[in-house]
């Protein structure tokens, strides 16, 4: 007897092992399937796209798209911008969050409850977005790279997330016994908390990354100088007078509209290549320090 219910519930799991990856299968097919269209129409004739012959494969290879945007002087500009306000960018974010994030952690931290409390409203409230505009200008940096990168120094979120995990992950003893053994506070945050919190370091860094990497209504608001477009809005600005500057060249209407389609696919491509090419050197970290960070306390 006892026999068969072992064979039963070994049925059992394979029944429910074979629903779970079932549903797993089209999960994946459905998250996947626009990045592969994207990636096809990018490189199909456009007539066939727009005629719906276009479902998995690419159709007529096509790389006009892409010969078009990479000819522009702009996109290599907003390219360097962009790497430029990434790097810089997601490197102060990690520094302000991890100085913010750690003595929040720390039990003997006087008045860290209302300080958290003061932080935790602002991702409720701000100013808006005239105060912000005014503030910014009234601190000089209308039209310079600083504006990009110090009005969104911290991000209350991660801020919260990395307090979360050296709260829940470093234990407090290990942090008393560095004391006794006469570790300053710096050391003991450069040589044992920063080494032991790899995944969440790797988590802040893509959360911050991708933020930089795609923004693009901070540069619409404050940059004027073309020469500091981020690569975001030079591709929208292509996407948008793409028409235009076919028409200069004296293509027909019905070819305009076949290459402005083309290019709108290939936009999406050439802006979220990067990122793409990025995840998985961090995915290992990344599931880790989300769910470590985000359930725990």
């Amino acid at each position: 007897m006892p026999q068969q219910t072992t064979l039963n519930r070994s049925s059992d799991d394979k029944v429910f092992d074979a629903i779970v990856y079932a549903i797993a299968a089209v999960i994946i097919l459905i998250v996947l399937y626009p990045l592969v269209f994207i990636v096809s129409a990018s490189f199909s004739d456009p007539a066939k796209v727009l005629s719906g012959e276009v479902w998995l494969l690419p159709k007529g290879l096509n790389a006009e798209a892409y010969s078009n945007i990479l000819q522009n002087d702009k996109i290599w500009i907003g390219y360097r911008n962009t790497i430029f306000y990434t790097v810089v960018g997601t490197s102060i974010n990690l520094v302000m969050t991890i100085l913010a994030a750690y003595p929040l952690s720390r039990p003997d931290l006087p008045g860290r409850g209302p300080l958290m409390l003061v932080i935790t409203l602002t991702m409720f409230f701000s100013g808006g977005l005239i105060p912000t505009y005014m503030l910014v200008k009234n601190l000089g940096m209308v039209d310079t790279m600083w504006a990009l990168i110090v009005p969104g120094a911290i991000a209350t979120y991660n801020l919260i997330v990395m307090r979360t995990y050296f709260q829940s992950s470093i234990p407090w003893e290990l942090q008393e016994a560095a004391h006794m053994d006469g570790c300053t506070n710096w050391r003991l945050l450069l040589n044992i908390i920063l080494p032991l919190s790899k995944p969440i370091l790797a988590v802040m860094v893509l959360f911050y990354a991708v933020g930089h990497w795609n923004s693009f209504f901070g540069a619409l608001i404050y940059i004027r100088n073309e020469a500091l477009y981020p690569l975001q809005l030079v591709l929208r600005d292509i996407l948008l007078i793409s028409q235009s500057d076919v028409a200069d060249s004296g293509i027909g209407l019905e070819d305009k509209i076949l290459l402005a389609e083309s290019i709108k696919y290939a936009v999406i491509i050439v802006s979220s290549l990067p990122v793409l090419v990025m995840y998985p050197f961090v995915q290992r970290h990344f599931v880790k320090g989300v769910m470590i960070g985000s359930i725990k306390g």
